[in-house]
């Protein structure tokens, strides 16, 4: 399990491994980190570490005190390092003093600007040390030439702990900010690492480990990895049959909107449930597709015995289907028309648990605002909407977010493919996950474990090009192979 935590968790444990260490230590350990980080890029990029050519953009906090120690190592291993200081009276003296011992030169950014877009411009490797990971609001002003100017060069740039400019717990950006090919983060996780808009500014991430003492139970994000979703696949015992391993319900599709229908039903027979009972307009449709689906005319109520239900998908207008599976004392998803169809009250009221996954703008009609304000804050998005409606919510984009209403850390999951965003894939997520309710998973194992499974179908159905919805529910099984490793 991938874990992020929030700056202030990051910095208790700091100052508790801080008490226990010599003076100095904790930043030794994290710039020798990113020292080796560099080397390899540098190794990459320019085919070499000495004779390279380094800059290294250096604010007033820790984060400058780190790039500068590594530049320091960098620097004894034949590299030329220059630092540009964005407030020279405030950078880091120990980090200052080390880089000059090693042969690295030291200029004011803001004094020479000229020279120092030309230094970036010539540059194998800019560090980014502007701004750590308490910064907010985007970059000072001074910054933003040092951020252009690196954005335009040749060099691959490396972030230290985050990218200078975004919100470390959020995942916002507001305003200019510095675009890393790399980050090297200290200790964990940050949150803004692992949530869009700010996680496409990191580039690669890679973990440094340096004894931060972080408590489990307080981190505020998880991402699931291959392991973790293994170990919550349901998979059939010897004596299971299809009742044991539940049924999951389907009431989707419409007259004008039959093949969301169809492309429910195809998420859910490859979501572990042993069998499928559709209940809608689109029956034919459904059967003539997939003839192993237990089709029914005669609405929710009388459609037989359920673990879960779907509701939503392509539904038009039917209010109606979506109040009665709501008054059902099963695990529901609701998705799509659903999310516009039910009735708010009647999802706060529901005792057996809830699964809603809404896209940015479905999002943003639930809470009110502009579809922007959702994609710019989706944490906080997501944690109001599981707040306000009492219900999970699976938040559907380019990092999928899984929030409880009972709270702790939310699930982020950043398995998918931007060959994902055509219509009916958020159908075939929603099957797949009503499948995974049925077979009794709760609901945040249930929405993270689809949305982890449906992203790494989408890899394989698109492998780089155009892929439709019933290629990625088709790629559903290998994905579940490739995670289970067979």
């Amino acid at each position: 399990m991938r874990t992020a935590y929030s700056v202030e968790t990051v910095r208790n444990a700091e100052r508790e491994l801080m008490a226990r260490l010599p003076e100095g230590a904790l930043m030794q350990r994290a710039a020798a980190g990113l020292a080796a980080a560099c080397a390899q890029v540098l190794a990459r990029v320019a085919g070499r570490v000495y004779g390279s050519r380094v800059v290294l953009l250096v604010g007033s906090g820790d984060n400058g005190g780190d790039a500068l120690y590594a530049g320091a190592r960098l620097a004894r291993r034949g590299a030329g390092v220059t630092a540009l200081l964005l407030a020279p009276e405030r950078a880091h003296a120990g980090g200052l003093a080390a880089l000059r011992r090693a042969g690295g030169r030291v200029a004011d950014a803001g004094a020479a600007s000229g020279s120092a877009g030309e230094s970036i411009a010539r540059a194998d490797l800019v560090v980014d040390g502007i701004v750590g990971i308490g910064g907010k609001g985007g970059l000072r002003e001074a910054a933003v030439p040092l951020a252009d100017a690196a954005a335009r060069s040749r060099a691959a740039v490396v972030a230290v702990d985050l990218p200078s400019g975004v919100d470390a717990d959020t995942g916002q950006v507001c305003g200019d900010v510095v675009r890393a090919d790399l980050t090297v983060t200290f200790g964990t996780h940050k949150p803004g690492l692992l949530i869009d808009p700010a996680r496409e500014y990191a580039g690669a991430v890679r973990l440094v480990d340096i004894g931060l003492p972080l408590p489990a139970e307080a981190a505020e994000l998880e991402a699931l990895q291959h392991a973790d979703v293994a170990r919550l696949l349901p998979v059939p015992a010897a004596e299971s049959d299809k009742y044991r391993r539940g049924v999951v319900g389907i009431a989707a599709g419409s007259a004008r909107y039959p093949g969301a229908a169809v492309l429910a039903v195809a998420g859910a027979l490859r979501g572990g449930a042993g069998a499928v009972r559709y209940v809608g307009p689109a029956g034919d449709a459904v059967i003539a597709r997939f003839p192993e689906t237990l089709v029914s005319d005669q609405g929710p109520e009388r459609a037989g015995r359920v673990q879960a239900w779907v509701v939503g998908p392509g539904a038009g207008d039917d209010a109606a289907t979506v109040a009665q599976v709501l008054a059902a004392k099963v695990p529901v998803l609701i998705d799509a028309d659903g999310l516009r169809l039910a009735d708010a009250d009647a999802v706060r009221a529901r005792t057996a648990p809830t699964l809603m996954t809404p896209h940015a703008g479905e999002a943003a009609a639930l809470l009110g605002v502009a579809r922007e304000e959702v994609e710019g804050a989706r944490l906080a998005s997501v944690r109001e909407l599981a707040a306000r409606y009492g219900a999970t919510v699976l938040l559907k984009g380019s990092t999928t977010l899984v929030a409880s209403a009972k709270g702790g850390p939310v699930r982020v999951n950043a398995t998918g493919t931007s060959w994902l965003a055509t219509a009916g894939n958020g159908d075939v997520l929603s099957g797949l996950a009503g499948s995974l309710l049925a077979a009794g998973l709760s609901a945040v194992d249930a929405g993270s474990v689809a949305a982890y499974l449906h992203g790494l179908a989408g890899r394989f159905a698109a492998q780089g090009a155009p892929a439709g919805a019933h290629d990625v529910a088709a790629s559903i099984p290998r994905a579940w192979r490739d995670v289970r490793g067979n």
